[in-house]
């Protein structure tokens, strides 16, 4: 089948319900992994290559049909450059969740799926998946590869505690991160050849000289073996590798902030900055950079909110959320909303998988913040984590911090944190006020016995 050539034609599926035609220039392309499939308002399909000279005659073809809004479905990144293509030559391309559009019912063929795009996109019946502001994607893309580097590196410390297991090394039961300052210089020692405990341990921090002696003595006497002493040298330098793509990514992402925040002005309130505990990014004063690019300062009063935890959310979210009509539509989006549907007697639940990158970070935030004893959402999360078990529970709170970002982001929310104290209070008082509405109903009154 030749370039542009027509694809083996199949009847056109009809809607039949009666409804009203809003874009009669629509057409509807099915992407895969080596072609795509597009069909156009005349009924007629056609089908192209992946290579970027494809996609550009496909869009040359569009464009001499007339064709004005385009539906793409697509899973994975196959689509990502053709969408950039049509986006950049005029047209109004909406990304579809393949969930949303589902198939023909009967035999399923990519040609019956570009048709039927076709006919759900003239008819208005597809929604158009959210895509982050264009000046925002570099930042983003930078975020995401520095979450892999980082889970790349969490890797190799896995690999540094084996290595040590399979020598009987114990080192990483006795110092809680293996892989800081102490626990490297002991690490790179061993490699070298070293393996006198007490020569080992004078390279430690005093603190754990004088508090950890003992422990750290027993666990370094060990039963060492050079094809695990390689597997540990290999493990470290993929861990020195993978810190240098890291800072490396921070430099690309200091380089990006400073193209977006060069032309913006300071808030006027500027909140107290929180330490980041891991993975902090080296960038030259994150917080006012954040504040400069969200336009609100005080993002980091929110619970567990960090510069770097809002510098995540900018990446994947941008910094306007009034495409997201309310917070409802916006927690929906996030799949962090209750998933129930009824019908009649029956109840179901839905899971829904493959949830947006920001809905994990919502989730790492509820997280941190359940297990705080200061936050009074955290006294919410652990009611509900005992009622209902963890992952409900992480969930819900997830919830909460979601709408206060919504908040904070798209109305200058400042938060205050009240404390546990001031939760419970309220917690009791809408108890009691619901016990009184009950008795009250059932003719009686509650009276307050005297303590």
């Amino acid at each position: 089948m030749g370039l542009g050539k027509p694809a083996h034609y199949e009847p056109q599926i009809n809607l039949n319900m009666g409804l009203k035609q809003l874009r009669r220039h629509a057409a509807g392309i099915d992407v895969g992994a080596e072609s795509i499939y597009i069909g156009l308002p005349d009924g007629r399909v056609h089908r192209f290559g992946t290579f970027t000279s494809e996609f550009l005659a496909a869009a040359r073809l569009l464009k001499d049909q007339a064709v004005e809004d385009i539906a793409i479905e697509s899973t994975g990144v196959y689509g990502v450059m053709l969408y950039e293509i049509l986006h950049e030559q005029g047209f109004r391309v909406c990304l579809v969740n393949p969930s949303h559009a589902k198939s023909v019912p009967g035999r399923k063929t990519d040609v019956q799926d570009c048709q039927w795009l076709q006919q759900l996109h003239s008819y208005g019946l597809l929604n158009h998946s959210f895509i982050v502001d264009e000046p925002i994607k570099p930042l983003r893309d930078y975020l995401r590869l520095r979450e892999q580097y980082i889970k790349d590196k969490a890797r190799t410390v896995q690999h540094m505690q084996k290595a040590l297991t399979l020598m009987n090394v114990r080192i990483h039961q006795v110092i809680s991160q293996i892989n800081g300052a102490s626990g490297m210089r002991m690490l790179k020692a061993i490699i070298d050849g070293k393996r006198d405990p007490e020569q080992l341990l004078a390279l430690c921090h005093e603190r754990i000289q004088s508090t950890k002696r003992e422990q750290v003595l027993a666990g370094l006497q060990g039963y060492y073996q050079p094809q695990h002493v390689y597997a540990l040298a290999d493990a470290v330098e993929s861990y020195e590798f993978y810190e240098k793509k890291i800072r490396d990514c921070d430099r690309q992402i200091e380089h990006v902030l400073q193209e977006l925040t060069q032309h913006k002005p300071m808030p006027k309130h500027l909140s107290k900055a929180k330490p980041i505990r891991h993975n902090k990014p080296h960038i030259d004063v994150l917080q006012h950079k954040m504040a400069q690019l969200t336009g609100q300062g005080t993002l980091t009063q929110l619970p567990g909110f960090t510069d770097y935890t809002v510098l995540r959310l900018v990446g994947e979210l941008g910094t306007d959320l009034s495409k997201f009509a309310t917070e409802q539509h916006f927690t929906s989006w996030l799949r962090l909303a209750p998933g129930k549907k009824n019908s009649g007697k029956t109840k179901r639940t839905y899971r829904y998988k493959n949830a947006p990158p920001a809905a994990v970070i919502f989730k790492q935030l509820a997280q941190s913040v359940m297990e705080s004893k200061h936050i009074g959402l955290g006294a919410f999360g652990r009611k509900i984590r005992a009622r209902r078990g963890p992952g409900v529970a992480i969930k819900a709170l997830a919830r909460k911090l979601a709408e206060l970002y919504y908040r904070a982001m798209t109305k200058g929310m400042m938060y205050v944190e009240q404390g546990i104290q001031a939760y419970e209070q309220r917690y009791k008082d809408k108890r009691i006020n619901y016990l009184i509405k009950q008795a009250s109903s059932m003719g009686f009154e509650l009276v307050p016995t005297e303590t």
